[in-house]
């Protein structure tokens, strides 16, 4: 025994020197580490046995019984797409090497299990982004019954890989079962306060997508500017926009972004809000705005959307016919929000059409009556309709499948209560308005919301779809937009797709540091929770 005892610290000092003891402890850890899946899977099962993955050898195809196949171009676009992700220089350095390794981990079959995988179609509410995933020797397998569901298996898969201190590309044994909480994860973003160029949209759609979101709420007029090129009335744009030229989006620029969404599983909803929120409108479109009144006579402002003129409805309709034709989703966001009555009530003609229709002074049954009539406008476009909390507040009668954004954070409980017990399906963006800035990580405040926490039935919460980060432009702009966006909008993309157990704000700051650092390396200038450094930090940025 004693024998024994004196070789045991020689045996150590063999054993810490080959790191047998502590080596592979540390780099196990350091490995689990690295390997920051964000948001977080509904089931996520991982060992430390790792395979390598070459650049020359590893690829993305196919599954022989997958429905899918070569001819699906959004497939095909992701497979390319996350393969650039995964190995990007690496790739290049490897080709120029006279021999490469082989990887220990050969493809990744994507499995498509529905007749019609829908590669040419459009995401909806009610598409189905499940998925499952398997990592072991020698191949691994994403399931999915459709092309949605194989996008977030991609995301996944490629949050999975690692790099050793050697540069080499490794995935652990995986095994994970994953679909999201809520059906509709969206960030609004506000292009009229400030212009937004395309390459500043498409990047945060390449980010959204990063982050598992998927809607993109377009904002896109508003009082300031109207840049949306119209067809039917090239003259909103012509003198609504910044400039005519510069600042617009044209046909192909909508095209392009709902296009780059969609090979995202991303679907854009687009606003055009009124009868407030329209000053820009009224530059382009004669008598559409009401003119406000100082005393007996015009001051020569405007104020919201005449309703009293049926010139009024019929701009509107040939409007929202041509945007209907124009954004494919069955939604359109009708705004409803914020209408200020004090230009309505000094208006003599008004005044007279509210004592004519027995409205006596409530200006909010005048705002009712023309979202009424806007309401069975767009219900001619076989298009669903998303509103502001205020349409369902001043009782507007709503078709069943009106969706209510519930935004006014100061009643937010007792509005989802109210909205839901009325029966209609809601989602929440009041306690994530990301244009309210503040010293520290605010990320945290948005992690801990939880979107059910309301009085009300099972079936009452079954109504809450999910919910939007905002990012409204008065202080945004191409310049700063992206970093201020993430990654506070992360911990609102974590908080809609998992599960409702997952509150550890802890280990999310241990991921979420991780997160950033992976869209950064992704080019996706993503602003730093804290103090720190990312490994590949001033790469290619």
């Amino acid at each position: 025994m004693l024998c024994l005892l004196k070789f045991t610290p020689l045996f150590l000092v063999v054993a810490v020197c080959h790191g047998w003891l502590f080596g592979d402890l540390f780099e196990k850890q350091k490995e689990l580490d690295e390997i920051s899946l964000w948001p977080l899977p509904q089931k996520y099962q991982s060992s430390a046995v790792a395979f390598k993955l070459s650049a020359a050898s590893f690829q993305i195809v196919h599954a022989k019984q997958s429905t899918a196949g070569p001819s699906c171009s959004l497939l095909e676009n992701a497979f390319r797409r996350y393969f650039e992700y995964m190995f990007g220089e690496l790739k290049r350095q490897e080709k120029s090497r006279k021999k490469a390794f082989d990887s220990d981990l050969s493809e990744l079959q994507v499995w498509i299990t529905s007749a019609d995988p829908e590669c040419d179609g459009y995401p909806s509410l009610r598409t189905d982004e499940s998925y499952s995933l398997s990592v072991d020797e020698t191949s691994a397998v994403l399931k999915a019954a459709n092309v949605w569901g194989a996008l977030r298996g991609l995301e996944t898969f490629s949050q999975l890989v690692y790099e050793d201190d050697y540069g080499v590309r490794n995935i652990n044994k995986t095994d994970i079962s994953d679909f999201p909480r809520f059906a509709h994860r969206g960030i609004l973003l506000d292009s009229s306060r400030h212009f937004l160029p395309l390459k500043v949209i498409l990047a945060n759609l390449e980010a959204m997508a990063m982050n598992k979101f998927n809607v993109f709420h377009w904002h896109i007029v508003d009082d300031p500017s109207f840049p949306f090129m119209s067809r039917t009335f090239p003259e909103l744009s012509q003198k609504g926009a910044y400039h005519p030229f510069t600042h617009v989006y044209t046909p192909s620029d909508v095209k392009m972004v709902i296009e780059f969404a969609r090979m995202r599983g991303i679907r854009v909803v687009a606003e055009f809000d009124t009868p407030g929120h329209t000053q820009s409108w009224g530059n382009g479109i004669k008598d559409l705005l009401t003119p406000c009144y100082s005393g007996s006579s015009p001051s020569g402002s405007f104020g919201p959307v005449n309703p009293i003129l049926n010139s009024s409805y019929e701009f509107m309709a040939q409007l929202f016919k041509e945007i209907s034709t124009v954004f494919p989703d069955a939604y359109i966001h009708l705004g409803g929000d914020e209408v200020d009555f004090s230009c309505w009530k000094s208006n003599p003609d008004i005044q007279k059409f509210m004592n004519q229709q027995g409205f006596g002074t409530d200006y909010s049954k005048l705002e009712s009556f023309y979202i009424q009539r806007l309401l069975d406008i767009v219900a001619a476009t076989k298009k669903g309709y998303m509103v502001w909390q205020e349409v369902f507040d001043n009782g507007v009668k709503l078709k069943d499948d009106t969706v209510v954004e519930v935004w006014k954070g100061n009643d937010m409980k007792e509005e989802l209560q109210n909205v839901t017990g009325a029966g209609f399906t809601t989602i929440l963006s009041a306690p994530w308005y990301l244009d309210y800035i503040s010293y520290g990580q605010d990320w945290q405040r948005y992690y801990k919301v939880e979107p059910l926490d309301f009085t009300g039935t099972d079936a009452q919460k079954k109504l809450v779809i999910g919910g939007e980060a905002c990012l409204w432009g008065e202080y945004v702009d191409a310049t700063n937009l992206t970093p201020r966006l993430w990654p506070r909008a992360s911990a609102v993309a974590e908080r809609l797709w998992s599960d409702a157990s997952v509150t550890d704000v802890g280990n999310a700051y241990t991921r979420l540091a991780q997160h950033r650092c992976r869209m950064v390396r992704r080019g996706i200038p993503a602003e730093p929770l804290f103090v720190g450094h990312c490994r590949h930090e001033y790469k290619g940025l």
